[in-house]
Order: structure tokens, then C-alpha cells, then sequence
């Protein structure tokens, strides 16, 4: 029996946790059923309790406290500790059923997403090939608010398209806290960053005129000005034939594109949630119902009756 599931992934601060609890409301209040792991040893607050949680197995602060170790020394060992104790998720997850959203909450350290060989074999425990054989998506989120500096946009781009290659898995990539760039950014400068264009990297104005197309509204937040205005570090001379080379290598692989996502609109999760169940196939394994399939067949009560 297949299960699904989407792991949820991006650098530190791009709203994981955010987005998750805005899945699991959508999954409530469309009849449907998920089940949440957190996977972040070291995250604390959460507005939907995880129903499997790394933190029972082993937690970053104790690794730090017990073996000297910093957050990122800490939070591999967490993990190679898991990788050791995989009958922790096994147990857990091999009873789920087909209808069920496994939802797994990653932690924001991207070296676990561009070269440090431990997410490969989780994920290959958790997929076809392995024991649980999860229909499993990734879903990476990219802060908005990197637009502002292309430098920095492109540099997330790649650590996105470094997690696509290194897992091998249906890959879902998201700029977040969209609600941010309300009133900042026209739309039609906004659709380059959709589908990054190299060219960005050469282009010094950052369209941050509003007008008609603009993403604004009644009470849109406003990002500082100060915040817009500062110049990048990465664009000095010495970076400009670096920041050219990687816009141009993941112009040149084209396998990037986002969508867009504001957990404050259901719509905008829901339009996700659509994406990430068609890269998983998720309906084409429910059973069809039948119109009757949920009534009583009056006519069988009375020929039993007869």
C-alpha cells in the first residue's frame, strides 16, 4: 500500500513551520486527514503539536551540552543518530493509510540540502525504495524578501536547484511570505523571478515602483526602505563574474520555477497543496465513490425484511 508525503524544506527563517500549520488547517478544514513530523531537533513552538517528533529520539540541546558540539556539528549528529534509529519512523508510519498527508517539517541548515550525503538516505528509506514506499515530494521554500537583492536571490535559487539534484525527488520550489512584497514590486518585474532570468543579475533597477499591476492593498505591509535601498555585499566588482556565472548555471539547467505563496490566504495554500498532490499522484490512488456508495439501499432493508 502507498503512502504520501511532502518534505518540507529551505533555509533557516523562510517560514517552514509557518506553512505547515497552514497545510494542516487547509487538510482540517477539507475533511482530510495528515499526519506531522518534525524532523527540526531543535524547534520548540508549534501551533499544531507534531504527531512524531525527532525531539522524543534525541534533541539538539542535549547533543550540544553532552558533546561539545555547535548548532550545525549538533544538528548532523541528530541525524546520523536517526539514520541509526530508523524504526522510529518506521513504526510510526507504516500503520498510515493512503489517505493520509504525511507532512515532514525540516530543519533550515541548507547543507543538508546541497552535499552532506544524510537526507539521500532518508529519503530513500522513506520512498519506493525503501521500506515505507511514501510517494514523496519536496517542497523548498525561498523567502520573498531575496528578490530585493539578486545576489542573494540567485544564490537561494541554487541551494534550491543543489537540493533537486542531490534528492531526486518531484520537486515543488516556493517564494514565501509573499504578503511582504505587497506594494514593493510590480507584478510584471515579479514574473522574472518566477521563472529566474539570468539577465536579473546584470540589471540594476529592482522594480520597486507600485503601480496599477503592483502587488499592493489596503493594509499592505511595507518592507523597510532602508532594507530596499542597501546595497548588496555581493555586488561589488569582485563578485559580479561569480553572481553572472551562477545566474547563468541555473539559466543554463532550467530546472527552477516558484510559486507563489502567502499563508495568510487559503487560496494561495490551496493552490500549493494542488501542486504538491499532483506531483505525488495523490488522488489518482483514492477509490472513486459512487453516488449511492454513502446511503442505505432502501430496497435490499425491504426484500430482507419480505
Amino acid at each position: 500500500m502507498s503512502k504520501y508525503g511532502v518534505l518540507v524544506m529551505g533555509p533557516a527563517g523562510s517560514g517552514k513551520t509557518t506553512f505547515c500549520s497552514a497545510l494542516i488547517q487547509h487538510l482540517h478544514t477539507n475533511r482530510r486527514s495528515c499526519f506531522y513530523v518534525n524532523l527540526d531537533p531543535a524547534a520548540e513552538d508549534f501551533v499544531f503539536e507534531p504527531d512524531l517528533d525527532i525531539k522524543d529520539l534525541i534533541s539538539l540541546e542535549d547533543v550540544m551540552e553532552e558533546l561539545g558540539l555547535g548548532p550545525n556539528g549538533g544538528l548532523i549528529y541528530c541525524f546520523e543518530f536517526l539514520l541509526e534509529n530508523l524504526d522510529f519512523l518506521t513504526e510510526a508510519l507504516d500503520p498510515l493509510s493512503e489517505e493520509y498527508l504525511i507532512i515532514i517539517d525540516m530543519p533550515g541548515q541548507i547543507e543538508l540540502y546541497t552535499h552532506i550525503p544524510i537526507l539521500p538516505t532518508l529519503v530513500k528509506h522513506l520512498t519506493r525504495t525503501g521500506s515505507l514506499n511514501v510517494n514523496l515530494c519536496a517542497t523548498y521554500l525561498l523567502e520573498s524578501t531575496f528578490v530585493v537583492d539578486r545576489a542573494k536571490f540567485f544564490a537561494g535559487t541554487l541551494s534550491a536547484m543543489s537540493a533537486m539534484i542531490l534528492l531526486e525527488l518531484p520537486h515543488v520550489n516556493v517564494l514565501s511570505k509573499m504578503d511582504l512584497l505587497k506594494g514593493n514590486m510590480a507584478k510584471r518585474e515579479l514574473k522574472r523571478f518566477l521563472d529566474p532570468d539570468a539577465s536579473l543579475i546584470e540589471d540594476d533597477s529592482f522594480g520597486i515602483e507600485a503601480d496599477e499591476e503592483s502587488l499592493d492593498g489596503p493594509g499592505a505591509p511595507i518592507l523597510d526602505p532602508g532594507t530596499l535601498s542597501t546595497p548588496s555585499k555581493m555586488r561589488g566588482t569582485s563578485f559580479k563574474k561569480l553572481n553572472r556565472a551562477v545566474a547563468q548555471l541555473i539559466d543554463d539547467f532550467s530546472m527552477v520555477s516558484f510559486l507563489q505563496l502567502d499563508v495568510q490566504e487559503e487560496d494561495s495554500v490551496g493552490a500549493i497543496l494542488s501542486y504538491i498532490d499532483e506531483a505525488i499522484q495523490f488522488h489518482e490512488a483514492q477509490e472513486p465513490r459512487e453516488p449511492r456508495d454513502d446511503m442505505v439501499e432502501d430496497g435490499d432493508l425491504d426484500d430482507g425484511e419480505s
